[in-house]
């Protein structure tokens, strides 16, 4: 019971880290679950005797676990997406809901995660592991089957892709709230060029409308485009409520307590680059969001 006990108690204090490796990776929450609870159970039966670094070990594992479910829904998916929108992770910009505050540590920006999800199982792994949480090369290389220095490539070609599509948010939060507001009070005037001046002139769209949109998102590029899509939104415009979403600026809308959609915007140097909007009824029914009130 004692050895339990340490076991469990050793796997505790990296769970928020597996986690975070697992979303990064899977870019699912519930997926995510899925893959920490596979790594315990592989742990609880098979944790080697003497582990120098247990997190890194952990680390490792759930990565294996991660890379072959990305594989499995690889092999599952028969016509790719133009973009799939991850789950996001949502939160009141004041968060105290000590839940609320777990998933929001979790969190990476959305349209970094859109980027994530067009990459190889293998590439993606070797970026998620060796970028954001400093897994050395030689420890991810067994992983893939590739020597270190195929890994580093790996994770190199990776690394490019997302430097050039991945939008680095603007990382004053106040600044990121104007950019939204403005948007929003532009589509709320049918003003479409005060909405063009808030948006970035290569600015993406992606909304994912589930059934309706017979599961394929949307994409539309360019400040013009998006503007001329978001003066179509006025009539939910008084059930819009700001939030945090994945840590930067968004909002949820809502009616009578029934979510409509949840819009993540990645905000540069003052205007809107991305926005990715979920209105998939079947998701947003399966996320945790919090009362963000009427």
């Amino acid at each position: 019971m004692e050895d339990s006990a340490r076991l469990l108690e050793g796997f505790e204090e990296h769970r928020p880290r597996l986690r975070a490796v697992a979303y990064r990776m899977l870019g699912s929450l519930s997926e995510a679950e899925d893959a920490v609870q596979e790594t315990w159970l592989r742990f609880d039966r098979s944790v080697p005797a003497e582990v120098g670094n247990l997190g890194g070990w952990l680390t490792t594992v759930v990565g294996r676990v991660c890379l072959n479910m990305l594989r499995s829904r690889a092999t599952r998916r028969e016509d790719p997406l133009e973009a799939y929108i991850p789950d996001p992770v949502v939160s009141r910009e004041d968060a105290t809901d000590p839940e609320q505050e777990v998933l929001h540590a979790d969190a990476v920006g959305l349209a970094l995660l859109v980027v994530l999800e067009s990459l190889a199982p293998a590439e993606r792994l070797a970026f998620v592991l060796h970028d954001m949480f400093a897994v050395p090369f030689d420890e991810i290389a067994p992983l893939i089957e590739r020597t270190p220095a195929a890994t580093r490539q790996l994770a190199s070609r990776a690394r490019r892709r997302v430097q050039g599509q991945a939008p680095a948010p603007d990382p004053d939060p106040a600044r990121q709230r104007a950019a939204v507001e403005a948007f929003f009070a532009a589509a709320r005037d049918g003003d479409l060029e005060a909405l063009v001046s808030v948006l970035h002139p290569d600015v993406v769209l992606r909304a994912d409308g589930g059934v309706a949109r017979a599961r394929h998102t949307t994409v539309v590029r360019g400040a013009r485009n998006v503007a001329a899509q978001a003066v179509t939104f006025t009539r939910f415009l008084p059930f819009v409520r700001p939030a945090l979403v994945n840590g930067t600026a968004g909002v949820v809308v809502a009616a009578n307590g029934r979510p409509l959609s949840v819009m993540a915007f990645a905000v540069t140097d003052g205007r809107v680059v991305a926005i990715d909007v979920i209105a998939d009824p079947e998701r947003l029914g399966r996320l945790s969001l919090p009362d963000l009130g009427s």
